[in-house]
């Protein structure tokens, strides 16, 4: 371990079982001024949800860092300050945390899209009574793109509901718990088998704008889209050309359908304006990306900074390490 010992948590000390006690502690969650010079910290718990201009701020002022830990599974939110860390820094995602609930969101986005709940809420506001027929998410064929942990936590949700098939892609090919798992290089053959394609990749240079008007237009009459990753892994100019005619205004009906449909948990841009075409695209369901803030995060949270702690204290590489500076 480093000769520094300071560590800044952006969860209170005492809320983590097992810290060791050879580190010192400082809780720092983005507030304006800091709890000590950030020349001594060694390892940074990065503040969760409070945005990339928090969490980067006291970086550059952090010149003996070992150790930076987000709380999110994407790091895409401080990767612009990673080449300034000091040389050897550690960045460590939070892989497992949020796992559960982002796979929740990403099935309930699902059946809420292909059974039009959106659509009962709004009838359900008039006082309507409005029947109709629906898709199932049973018999239907599910592609997963980016089968990471969170992939895998996605699939083991999907079984139960009887789906025909899951596809399975990521960067590169292996066999993974549940199956194979096949390369992007072969996404264009599966995207016309799917009905439903959950985006679940992180966001990268590789990845910005992968669902592009290609990547679409592959995509079968009537599929539905689930983003429950990053907005800009998506184009969303494109989207919108396949989504549909927007509705002229809030209120001022459905719009015209389009090819396909569309359940977004991310955007881009984030937060979307309010006068942003896709609020009005028609069979467009859009959540204000609450994946992973729920009661499952904070007992996880503790739990893999204790242990990334522990490990840290006895002079073990941390887990989770997705870059170095």
């Amino acid at each position: 371990m480093a000769d520094a010992t300071e560590v800044w948590l952006s969860l209170p000390p005492e809320s983590v079982e097992g810290l060791p006690d050879s580190l010192t502690y400082r809780y720092w969650n983005g507030e304006e001024e800091y709890p000590a010079d950030p020349a001594d910290c060694a390892f940074y718990v990065v503040p969760y949800y409070l945005g990339a201009e928090v969490a980067v701020r006291p970086l550059a002022r952090m010149t003996g860092l070992k150790v930076v830990q987000t709380l999110t599974a994407g790091i895409d939110h401080i990767a612009p300050a990673i080449p300034r860390l000091p040389t050897g820094t550690r960045v460590c995602n939070a892989r497992g945390v949020h796992d559960a609930s982002t796979a929740e969101l990403a099935v309930a986005l699902t059946l809420a899209s292909l059974r039009d709940l959106p659509g009962s809420v709004r009838a359900q506001d008039r006082g309507e009574w409005c029947t109709g027929f629906h898709p199932a998410l049973a018999d239907r064929t599910v592609l997963i793109l980016g089968y990471g942990a969170v992939g895998e936590a996605i699939e083991k949700r999907l079984l139960p509901f009887e789906v025909a098939a899951v596809h399975r892609v990521a960067r590169s090919p292996r066999t993974a718990e549940l199956g194979p798992v096949r390369p992007l290089s072969e996404i264009d053959e599966l995207l016309p088998l799917a009905d439903v394609v959950v985006v679940a990749t992180p966001l990268t240079e590789q990845t910005r704008h992968l669902v592009d008007a290609g990547f679409l237009a592959r995509m079968k009459d009537g599929a539905l889209l689930v983003n429950v990753a990053r907005g800009a892994v998506v184009d969303t100019g494109a989207l919108l050309a396949e989504t549909g005619t927007p509705a002229s205004a809030p209120g001022a009906g459905d719009g015209v359908p389009g090819r396909l449909r569309a359940a977004l948990d991310v955007t881009d841009p984030e937060p979307l304006p309010k006068d942003h075409p896709l609020w009005r695209a028609p069979g467009v369901l859009i959540t204000p990306h609450i994946g992973g803030p729920t009661s499952a995060f904070p007992p996880r949270a503790r739990r893999l900074v204790g242990a990334q702690l522990r490990r840290w204290a006895a002079g073990e590489e941390p887990a989770n390490t997705v870059a170095v500076a």
